[in-house]
């Protein structure tokens, strides 16, 4: 008996999943096809704004398609808990009729890249068109080049109210945010008892894996999602119901506690800039300082000065009003509502001729850091 075919039969339990690869010109054409006319159900898809890659499963198969798979040859991939002790150790075999088989970690470790600093202006009115994305949401890339991967900002877009036909799903991911931006939207949450709408102002932060659905949106929702890092899996989960009751409050999913942050509820304090008020939304505090999330306008009367920091990433929305971005270097910008930007440490910036209505939603990882006041 050949050795690879021994070790494969004596450790059949490593094995928590198989997956047949097949490559698709068109996502958006053939899952339709697999899940209305075949039967199949979705599993996994990704990643959220345009997405690549859809596992499917049914008929005792799961199918992997993948918008980047090139082979013509079917692949086979095995999902092990220890792929070391698998196979005698190998990762990549050939079966006699050419089929390529792929060990792969059924849990790999989530993989956070080192941020690739760079200044960044992304104006409203200079966007790509939206793109179709999970649920049939429309998504606009607030950081194109995604920092080398580290983060993954996007403005999402329901066109038409009502029920929003999504499934029970989670994401592996480090650190996730969705803040509401326009209109209203219903969503479940495990363990958070029943429905929570979020309106204009108000967010929540999604702790890794944690079970959810959106339930229903108003007309033309919009809001601004956060992911850490930018590449990062939804999985479907077919067998969890929400609401599924009141769950621990103090609960944490991997050092993360859910929070709901209210706009009505807001409290005011002066800015780490000279000439602001901010409220912050106690996301530095859930997630144990991974990350910090507030809410800035302008003193009226008050002009702010130029200010640098040393937080690995700054990122900015626009949330209403106008403001002038100017920075070190380059012509100043002067951007409006659904702007947004990216400061990198240390480069120096001021935030001027604000509106009187200007707000602006900052994003840091981590939350703590310095922020100094340039001397001229």
């Amino acid at each position: 008996m050949d050795p690879q075919n021994a070790e494969l039969q004596t450790k059949p339990d490593l094995v928590k999943g198989a997956e047949i690869v097949l490559s698709t010109p068109d996502l958006k054409k053939d899952l339709p096809f697999f899940l209305k006319r075949l039967g199949f159900r979705l599993d996994k898809i990704f990643p959220a704004d345009d997405p690549s890659v859809a596992v499917i499963s049914g008929h005792g198969v799961s199918i992997r398609l993948d918008r980047d798979a090139t082979s013509t040859v079917h692949s086979l991939r095995l999902n092990c808990d220890d792929p070391d002790k698998f196979a005698a150790g190998e990762t990549r075999l050939t079966a006699p009729n050419g089929t390529h088989i792929e060990i792969i970690d059924a849990n790999p470790p989530l993989v956070q890249p080192e941020t690739q600093h760079s200044f960044l202006v992304r104006r409203l009115k200079d966007s790509d068109s939206w793109v179709i994305g999970r649920a049939g949401m429309r998504y606009r890339d607030l950081i194109p080049d995604r920092l080398g991967g580290s983060i993954i900002a996007s403005h999402i877009r329901i066109p038409d109210g009502g029920p929003v036909p999504d499934m029970v799903h989670y994401h592996t991911v480090g650190f996730q945010l969705i803040f509401c931006y326009r209109g209203w939207v219903d969503v479940l949450y495990e363990d958070q008892g029943d429905k929570i709408r979020l309106t204009a102002g108000d967010c929540v932060i999604q702790p890794p894996e944690i079970r959810h659905r959106v339930m229903e949106a108003s007309d033309n929702v919009e809001v601004v999602e956060i992911g850490v890092p930018a590449d990062h899996v939804t999985t479907i989960d077919h067998e969890m119901t929400l609401p599924n009751g009141k769950g621990d409050p103090d609960r944490e999913w991997q050092g993360t506690k859910f929070i709901y942050d209210k706009v009505a509820e807001a409290t005011w304090k002066p800015w780490r800039i000279p000439g602001f008020e901010a409220r912050d939304t106690g996301i530095g505090t859930a997630t144990k300082g991974v990350a910090g999330v507030q809410v800035a306008r302008p003193i009226k009367g008050e002009v702010a000065p130029r200010t640098s920091h040393n937080t690995d990433i700054l990122f900015t929305f626009v949330k209403e009003g106008s403001m002038t971005l100017m920075v070190d270097g380059e012509e100043p910008y002067d951007l409006v509502a659904g702007d947004a930007f990216v400061v990198p440490p240390f480069m120096k910036a001021a935030y001027r001729n604000c509106s009187d209505d200007c707000e602006l939603l900052e994003i840091t990882l981590p939350s703590e850091f310095e922020t100094e006041v340039a001397d001229d």
